[in-house]
């Protein structure tokens, strides 16, 4: 059975265990990390959020597990096309303001998994062409998504969900897009990252 992660509780689960990293940040960088790298990406993503965390601590082992299960199931329904697939954000009983911003804080974390990888030329090349070029430069605009207090609610939900769309696509089309500097999709993310054992 597939174990559903909620954006809040692993949100309060990677302040717990002293990550700085938070949860929108954390999914953002996983699907760029997979996009990127694949199953490789998954062990050095599991390494980076929970770097200067201290792996005795039963809190970040809870934290670790979410984690592993959230890659898990993002790979998945990247790497099989997966209607499904859907970003980490607050539910919709948060306000407009929390999921924007969490969302703003999604492409920061799938921006940085974007710039920190090494590049080859061929990927700077690919990364600087379209579709990936006009990608980026929407995702950096989103990053500074902000909800006016005088906002009508039924407008900010509206026009939430139509960037949230746009990103789940946004995101699937960019793993499509590097799918040849990455190991077949067939391999499954391993976690055995020297930090965490």
């Amino acid at each position: 059975m597939e174990l559903t992660i909620d954006h809040n509780e692993l949100d309060a689960a990677l302040r717990r265990c002293g990550s700085t990293w938070n949860a929108g940040q954390t999914h953002g960088l996983l699907c760029s990390c997979l996009a990127l790298a694949g199953a490789e990406g998954a062990s050095r993503w599991l390494a980076q959020v929970l770097a200067d965390t201290d792996p005795e601590n039963t809190l970040c082992t809870e934290c670790q597990a979410m984690l592993e299960a959230l890659c898990t199931s993002t790979w998945q329904q990247l790497s099989e096309r997966q209607s499904d697939f859907m970003l980490l954000l607050p539910d919709d009983d948060d306000s407009a303001q929390v999921r924007t911003e969490a969302m703003g804080q999604w492409c920061e974390g799938f921006l940085h998994g974007l710039v920190s990888e090494t590049h080859c030329d061929e990927l700077r090349e690919r990364l600087a062409s379209d579709p990936l070029s006009d990608i980026i430069k929407d995702l950096l605009e989103i990053t500074r998504a902000t909800v006016g207090e005088e906002a009508d609610e039924q407008a900010a939900d509206n026009a939430f969900a139509e960037l949230v769309e746009y990103l789940r696509v946004a995101a699937q089309l960019t793993y499509e897009e590097l799918a040849e500097f990455r190991e077949p999709s067939s391999v499954q993310p391993q976690f055995n990252s020297p930090t965490l054992h």
